[in-house]
């Protein structure tokens, strides 16, 4: 009986002692272990065998990427502005025996180390650049960070800055510059179409004056072109009815009395201080002549 209870006890030992000794690390994880307080090893995923009562786990790390928020905080821009900020930090342990000795709460300095460095990068800067260079802030943050936590064994993969709120004095402050900056824009696109009216009218008119000009040289030179048709005309008479005087023909001599005639008539009717016109010819004495024109021109053309 006695015999049995020992051998019993002896089998409960060496299974307790098989199940201490025996550790399973999950995928993704990597524990450390310590004798007595100091480190000796590290432990992989999958299944490993430690040393039961003398050896024991430590650390259990993740090497996964993780992320952390970063609180908000008020930053106070190099021109003096308030503004409100918060990220986020993405990271990776590559080194899961520094991220355990090297630093206590690595998650708490990574946050406090990206606050710090987030009032120093953007103090830096005036609000504009703050508020139109964010993957700039990024890169900086960054750079700065990923070395200051290289020796924890830490890789910083990549930081956002997620919101960037200035305070509410500032925010009606710009709404206003924006309305003037949209108001002088209207105001500078309505003077320019204004300009270029004047210009397309300006244009218009001197479009127009151009062709009114070439429309009353075309006139001119068109009257001009009938005064030296109606002057040939007449030097072609004047010529034909000179060579029936010269011939003594009596009908050319009465065509020279009728023209001289019908001339001072025109004149004497058109006379301003004219009211009454005594006619002492005789009418058919005119009509004679004038007769006389057109047997000349018969004589003319049957020549």
């Amino acid at each position: 009986m006695e015999f049995s209870t020992f051998v019993i006890a002896i089998v409960v030992l060496a299974v307790l002692v098989i199940y201490m000794g025996i550790k399973s690390v999950p995928q993704s994880e990597e524990w450390t272990v310590e004798r007595f307080g100091k480190f000796t090893g590290l432990l992989r995923p999958g299944l490993n065998i430690i040393v039961p009562f003398v050896d024991r786990i430590g650390a259990r790390i993740s090497v996964r990427e993780q992320v952390i928020d970063v609180p908000s905080q008020d930053v106070i821009t190099k021109d003096n502005a308030m503004v409100r900020v918060d990220g986020v930090v993405f990271f990776q342990i590559i080194d899961s025996v520094k991220a355990a000795y090297e630093v206590a709460g690595l998650e708490n300095a990574i946050v406090n180390l990206t606050m710090t460095n987030i009032r120093t990068v953007m103090g830096e800067m005036v609000l504009d650049g703050l508020l139109s260079n964010r993957e700039k802030i990024n890169a900086t943050l960054l750079s700065v960070i990923d070395d200051a936590t290289n020796p924890w064994g830490v890789k910083v993969t990549r930081i956002e800055i997620k919101d960037i709120t200035p305070a509410q004095d500032l925010v009606e402050s710009m709404a206003r510059q924006m309305k003037a900056e949209r108001e002088k824009r209207a105001t500078i696109l309505e003077a320019e179409g204004v300009r270029e009216a004047a210009i397309l009218e300006a244009e218009g008119r001197r479009q127009a004056a151009i062709l009114k000009a070439e429309g009353d040289k075309e006139a001119e030179f068109r009257a001009a072109e009938a005064r030296e048709r109606s002057a040939q005309a007449e030097a072609a008479a004047t010529q034909m009815v000179s060579d029936a005087i010269a011939k003594g023909d009596v009908k050319a001599i009465n065509y020279f009395v009728a023209q001289k005639y019908v001339d001072s008539l025109k004149h004497v009717a058109s006379a301003d201080n004219s009211k009454i016109i005594f006619m002492p010819l005789e009418s058919s004495s005119v009509i004679g002549a004038l007769g006389g024109v057109a047997e000349l021109a018969k004589d003319a053309f049957k020549k």
